[in-house]
C-alpha cells in the first residue's frame, strides 16, 4: 500500500523502541487497515469493482501510524505494559522545577544523545520524588508516561512483596530485565518505601524486605550496567527509605514536591475549573487565599465538591419545578416539562460551602490521627 509524501519513517523508527520485526509488521498492517477504514464509506458495496479514484485515496499517512502505535506495543512489554494515561504537562499545576528535572533525565538523552556523548555526560539513573500526600507525585509520573517517547513500566511497590521465598527478589529482577530489553525505558515505583525500607529494622517478615532492598541496589548500580533505563520513585516517607538508595549512581536526584504556593494554587485552580462554567461572582483570587496550605488533591476535591453542590441544587430545583408544572397541567403529551433550562453554573457560594466541608474533613482526620 503506498505512503503519502508526508510520512516520516525516520521519526517512527526512532520512537519504536523495543520493536522486533514482527511488531513492526503488525504496526504497518494496523496502519494500512486504518487507512482502508477511512475510505470504506465511499465504496459502493453493490459494485463488482472499486473505482480507481477511490483506490488512489488509500494511502498511509502519519496519522494512521500514530493511531496504530496506540494499539501496537513491543512484544516484550506485553506482560508489564500499562495503558498510558492521558495526562499532559499542562495538566500539572506548578512543579516547574520537577518538570525540568524529568525533561533533562528522560527526554534530553533521547533527543540530544549526540550532545551527551560529545560532553561525556551520563544521564541520571534515578529520580526520587518525595513530598506530602496529595502534592501530585503520581500525577507527574502519569505526565511522564504520556509525554515520554520511552517505554513506560509502572510498578506498585507492595505488589512485589510475596510470601514465597525468593519470589519478591525475582519480581524486581524481572522488572529490570524487561526494562533493559525494551530500552530506552522508564520504571516508575509508586510507594517505593513499601519495598525499600531501611535495613536492620524489626519488620518481622523473615527479612524479605532486606533481600528486596539488596536486589534493588544491585539492579540500580551493580556489575551489570543499566543503560538507557531511568528509574523514578515516589514516596511520602523519605525518612524510612534505605540510605544506600539515596547516593549518586542510584537515585541521583532527590526532588521535593512542595506544598503549592500562591502562584501554583492559582494554576491548579485554573486547571480544575477550565471545563466548568463559572458564574460571574466567582473570584479565583479569593479562593487562592482561602486554600492556604492546601495540596493539589485538596484543591481538586474542593472544586469537585463545589460542582456537586451546584448539581444537587439544580436537581432539587428541577424536581420542584416539575411538581409545580404537573399541578398547573403544563406537562405535554410526551411527558416532558415545558420550561427552559439554563446551563449549569458553579457560583461562589458553592465554592465557599466546599471550602468549609474540606476544612471540616481535614480537621476530623487530624483529630483521628493524633
Amino acid at each position: 500500500m503506498p505512503l503519502t509524501d508526508e510520512v516520516k519513517l525516520e521519526y517512527f523508527a526512532k520512537i519504536t523502541h523495543g520493536f522486533v520485526g514482527a511488531d513492526l509488521e503488525s504496526l504497518c498492517k494496523e496502519a494500512a487497515m486504518r487507512s482502508l477504514t477511512r475510505v470504506i464509506p465511499e465504496i459502493n458495496l453493490d459494485q463488482t469493482k472499486i473505482p480507481l479514484e477511490i483506490l488512489n485515496k488509500i494511502r498511509i499517512g502519519n496519522k494512521e501510524f500514530e493511531d496504530a502505535l496506540k494499539d501496537i506495543h513491543p512484544s516484550a512489554m506485553r506482560e508489564v505494559q500499562i495503558q498510558k494515561p492521558n495526562v499532559k504537562w499542562e495538566d500539572v499545576g506548578g512543579s516547574a522545577n520537577v518538570k525540568d528535572e524529568l525533561s533533562e533525565a528522560i527526554e534530553w538523552p533521547l533527543k540530544h544523545a549526540d550532545l551527551f556523548d560529545e560532553a561525556d555526560v551520563k544521564p541520571p539513573k534515578g529520580i526520587l520524588l518525595y513530598g506530602s500526600p496529595g502534592t501530585g507525585k503520581t500525577l507527574i509520573a502519569k505526565a511522564v508516561a504520556t509525554n515520554s517517547e520511552a517505554n513506560f513500566i509502572s510498578v506498585k511497590g507492595p505488589e512485589l512483596i510475596s510470601k514465597w521465598v525468593g519470589e519478591s527478589e525475582k519480581g524486581v529482577r524481572e522488572v529490570f530485565r524487561k526494562a533493559r530489553q525494551v530500552a530506552p525505558s522508564v520504571i516508575f515505583f509508586d510507594e517505593i518505601d513499601a519495598i525499600a525500607p531501611r535495613r536492620g529494622g524489626d519488620f518481622r517478615d523473615s527479612n524479605v524486605t532486606e533481600r528486596v532492598v539488596s536486589q534493588l541496589l544491585t539492579e540500580l548500580d551493580g556489575l551489570e550496567d543499566l543503560r538507557n533505563v531511568v528509574t523514578i520513585g515516589a514516596t511520602n516517607r523519605l525518612d524510612i527509605l534505605d540510605t544506600a538508595l539515596l547516593r549518586p549512581g542510584r537515585f541521583d536526584r532527590i526532588v521535593e514536591i512542595p506544598i503549592p504556593n500562591r502562584e501554583s494554587r492559582m494554576e491548579i485552580l485554573r486547571i480544575h475549573t477550565k471545563k466548568k462554567l463559572l458564574n460571574t461572582d466567582v473570584d479565583l483570587g479569593k479562593l487562592v487565599d482561602l486554600t492556604e496550605g492546601w495540596t493539589g488533591a485538596d484543591i481538586g476535591n474542593m472544586v469537585n465538591t463545589a460542582a456537586l453542590s451546584a448539581i444537587r441544587e439544580r436537581i432539587v430545583a428541577d424536581s420542584k419545578s416539575g411538581q409545580d408544572s404537573q399541578n398547573k397541567d403544563l406537562v405535554g403529551k410526551s411527558g416532558n416539562i415545558k420550561h427552559t433550562r439554563d446551563r449549569l453554573k458553579v457560583s461562589m457560594r458553592h465554592f465557599q460551602s466546599a471550602v468549609e466541608k474540606v476544612n471540616r474533613k481535614s480537621k476530623a482526620l487530624l483529630l483521628t490521627y493524633f
